[in-house]
């Protein structure tokens, strides 16, 4: 997976773009047809956002989130939270439950 990290007014130091690819890692565990990842952090006063956005293989939208916290740190992990559940629900609408069944005696 193509990680790209921006910032707006913030400096992005290989300490944050190390947080974030260690924390993609975790993406990746659960669902390998990910293709790229964009992450862009904000910092607003005292406010840290960070939007992450996914494209996954296949004709689907791109998975989208955004998180908030006072500290970069907890913003970056609130977001791979949401990235998370929003992965692991698409990886169970792509995969295929109709022969998870067995078949009926008849």
């Amino acid at each position: 997976m193509q990680l790209e990290v921006t910032g707006q007014n913030i400096e992005i130091t290989q300490a944050l773009k190390a947080y974030i690819a260690e924390k993609s890692e975790r993406l990746e565990r659960h669902f390998d047809n990910l293709i790229s990842a964009h992450f862009v952090l904000h910092l607003e006063k005292l406010q840290h956002t960070v939007e992450g956005t996914i494209t996954v293989g296949g004709r689907t939208n791109p998975l989208h989130a955004e998180a908030q916290a006072e500290d970069m740190y907890a913003a970056i992990d609130a977001l791979m939270d949401k990235l998370d559940r929003q992965v692991r629900r698409h990886k169970d609408k792509v995969t295929s439950h109709r022969n998870s069944r067995p078949a009926e005696a008849g």
